[in-house]
């Protein structure tokens, strides 16, 4: 990871949501740090749990039926599992911000957008004074590239397009002036222009004021433009870990090896098949044994997903001749447990 000391830790978090199926782990033993300056991006499919690992960071799991199982989550000496909810008040959106996925939904309809941002000042700067707040605010606004801000300070989230309105999440997110930011897909639905916008006002904004920003996306695009390391996660876990760099370079986990492979590229022959990962998703509520690892098998196999044929578990690890495979059984790459090095946070027992 980048040199720095960590300001955010999770450790070993486990996040349960109860259903009419039972208890079922959406995170399960979910690790990593987030250094102060830098940018840590979490990637995965839909599905995966970046958005409920966010939720828990943030103690905003749905209640009653979301719980943290297990697991710390220490803002520099400060475990939030063990906070009370009164405590744990004024570190959200005081010390740790965040851009939610649809400002649609997480702006109030039936509010203006001046009341909305003020009531940040209120809640999270009680040192700056009423009069104050309005100027702090209109400034805000301006500062992340809203034009004519004071005028959008009397309108409605419905009167602004969705660049503006997830402008405004962000300028809601930094208002605190927290030491680290949540950005949870935040450029979802914008066309790509803007979307490259609000990357680059984010990237803008962590630089000029030195925090530290969880990055979620299912972008390895975004993630190879903005971060410095990056964690991948696979239905509830981290499967692998490393730098921007080496990651893109030399991914070791399978289903790394698939999101990548997956990418379009210039290169690539015209009208050829673009690969995908066969299959689909096991349920949360009913996983294989074993590690998460994708297990790769050759297409001469020809073994459909979830039969539990006993030839695919002793199909080979490593890169496939004819495509990806969603995971059923351990495989960390071609030369077994332990091949990765250590990047691979599968349960082989290699850490």
């Amino acid at each position: 990871m980048t040199d720095g000391y960590p300001i955010l830790a999770v450790n070993h978090l486990v996040a349960a949501f109860d259903t009419e199926a039972g208890r079922v782990r959406a995170v399960n033993d979910v690790s990593f740090s987030l250094e102060a300056g830098t940018i840590l991006g979490l990637v995965g499919e839909s599905g995966c749990g970046k958005s409920v690992t966010a939720l828990s960071i943030m103690r905003l799991l749905p209640r009653p039926t979301g719980i943290i199982e297990s697991g710390s989550i220490r803002l520099n000496d400060t475990d939030l599992v063990k906070l009370a909810p009164d405590q744990m008040q004024r570190i959200r959106g005081r010390r740790i911000g965040m851009i939610f996925q649809e400002p649609m939904t997480a702006l109030n309809p039936v509010h203006r957008i001046g009341r909305q941002l003020v009531e940040v000042f209120a809640l999270h700067r009680p040192d700056v004074d009423a009069g104050q707040r309005v100027q702090e605010a209109v400034a805000l606004l301006s500062h992340v590239g809203i034009p004519e801000a004071r005028a959008r300070m009397d309108e409605y989230p419905h009167q602004i397009s969705g660049g503006m309105r997830q402008r405004v999440m962000i300028a809601m997110a930094l208002a605190g002036k927290p030491d680290v930011l949540i950005a949870d897909e935040p450029t979802t639905a914008l066309d790509v222009t803007i979307q490259a916008q609000i990357l680059e006002l984010i990237l803008d904004l962590q630089k000029e004021t030195g925090m530290a920003v969880l990055f979620i996306t299912h972008a390895l695009g975004v993630i190879a433009q903005i971060c410095q390391d990056v964690a991948v996660m696979y239905a509830g876990q981290i499967v692998e870990s490393a730098p921007v760099t080496a990651l893109f370079k030399d991914p070791r986990h399978p289903y790394t090896q698939g999101l990548l492979t997956s990418m379009p590229r210039l290169s690539s022959e015209n009208k050829s098949t673009l690969p995908i990962i066969q299959g689909t998703v096991p349920s949360l509520s009913q996983l294989p044994p074993g590690c998460l690892g994708p297990l790769f098998f050759t297409g001469t196999l020809g073994v459909p997903i979830g039969d539990g044929s006993e030839k695919r578990k002793a199909a080979s690890c490593g890169k496939p001749k004819d495509g990806f495979s969603h995971p059923r059984r351990c495989a960390a790459k071609k030369g077994g447990a332990g091949a990765c090095g250590g990047r691979c946070f599968a349960n082989c027992g290699t850490r």
